[in-house]
């Protein structure tokens, strides 16, 4: 039996792959691209059908954080040309908001730059999903940075759903990008989420210059924390950041990390997030045969492709935007340049949707 045979059929089963079999997709060749999405295909619509759930980020505080994320255009020292605002109130975040909703946004990620939030933070985060539940039905993602005890029951409490925090690559080289927080940090707040009633969602980076096992590291990490959603991100190589001149990856390389990720986490919600439209470009709609989730319209600094392009997608591979009353787990886990964002929340344009 082929790899990808036997990796569809573990899949099917729920079972994860060997590590040497992850690294295995990581090392087939371009002219395998369409098989590999193929086998991992299979995997997706076993446990999501035709499903796509659409995420849409409101930036609650864009800027200015202390920490020393080296991929990040609002890390300590950038020198990236991107706005910088303090916290949005609750009815700006909420119009921000409900121009995802009204475009069929399912989850709304709630996002604010800093180490991690205080205890006043989380009661501004909490106002303003008061503000947004008014506005409609809607899943509330918090992504706050750093929790401390306590901060995730109340803002589970407050109404949220989810809590979102990267591991971003692997421990064995997260120092190489961070040194103003460590990995163990990244994993103790995605256990202190779990263990507050939020559903954990946390994902990766690639493009920073990580190896193959690295990739795979953090794939089975992530696996380890039992998360509910994963987050796949590509590196937006931002002029005023240390990654500015990391451009390492090709169409074909993100399919294969995708194709990897879904292998690992079967019946977990992989979503296509940050950089996918400069990285993947014209392979885009390969992608959602993969993945069962995706952002729509603008990130946090950069903008996105229309949103009106995201649903056309959408449609012409069949497939369907994931519904408000539809569970976005399978029934058995229920118990080329950086476009630097000018418009949506904290500024006076529309937002994209």
């Amino acid at each position: 039996m082929s790899l990808l045979e036997t990796l569809a059929g573990k899949g099917l089963r729920r079972e994860p792959p060997t590590r040497d079999e992850a690294l295995a997709v990581l090392a087939t060749s371009d002219d395998d691209i369409l098989d590999v999405v193929a086998a991992a295909g299979r995997v997706r619509r076993h446990w999501f059908g035709r499903r796509v759930k659409l995420n849409y980020l409101v930036n609650l505080k864009s800027g200015l954080c202390p920490e020393d994320c080296s991929y990040c255009s609002q890390r300590l020292g950038s020198q990236a040309d991107v706005l910088k605002y303090t916290w949005l109130k609750p009815e700006e975040a909420a119009d921000a908001a409900a121009a995802g909703m009204a475009a069929g946004a399912k989850r709304v990620c709630l996002v604010a730059s800093g180490r991690g939030p205080t205890d006043r933070d989380v009661e501004r985060v909490a106002d303003t999903i008061a503000a947004i539940k008014e506005r409609g039905d809607v899943e509330i993602c918090a992504c706050l940075g750093l929790l401390r005890d306590g901060q995730g029951e109340r803002l589970a409490e407050a109404g949220a759903h989810a809590y979102n925090h990267n591991l971003n690559t692997s421990e064995g080289v997260y120092g190489d990008i961070c040194t103003t927080h460590d990995f163990s940090d990244r994993q103790d707040t995605v256990q202190k989420s779990k263990d507050a009633g939020l559903s954990p969602c946390s994902g990766l980076i690639a493009g920073m210059g990580e190896t193959d096992e690295d990739l795979v590291d953090v794939a089975f990490a992530l696996r380890d924390l039992g998360v509910d959603s994963v987050p796949v991100n590509f590196l937006i190589p931002f002029d005023g950041t240390p990654l500015a001149e990391r451009w390492a990856l090709t169409p074909q390389r993100c399919l294969r990390i995708l194709a990897m990720v879904r292998f690992v986490h079967p019946d977990v919600e992989v979503r296509l997030a940050g950089g996918r439209e400069i990285h993947l470009r014209s392979l885009q709609p390969l992608a959602l045969h993969v993945v069962n989730s995706i952002f729509l319209g603008d990130y946090l600094t950069s903008e996105g492709q229309a949103g009106k392009a995201d649903l056309e997608m959408i449609e012409d591979l069949g497939f369907e935007v994931e519904g408000a009353d539809t569970p976005s787990m399978p029934e058995h886990r229920r118990a080329e340049t950086v476009s630097v964002r000018r418009r949506g929340a904290g500024t006076a344009l529309p937002p994209n949707a």
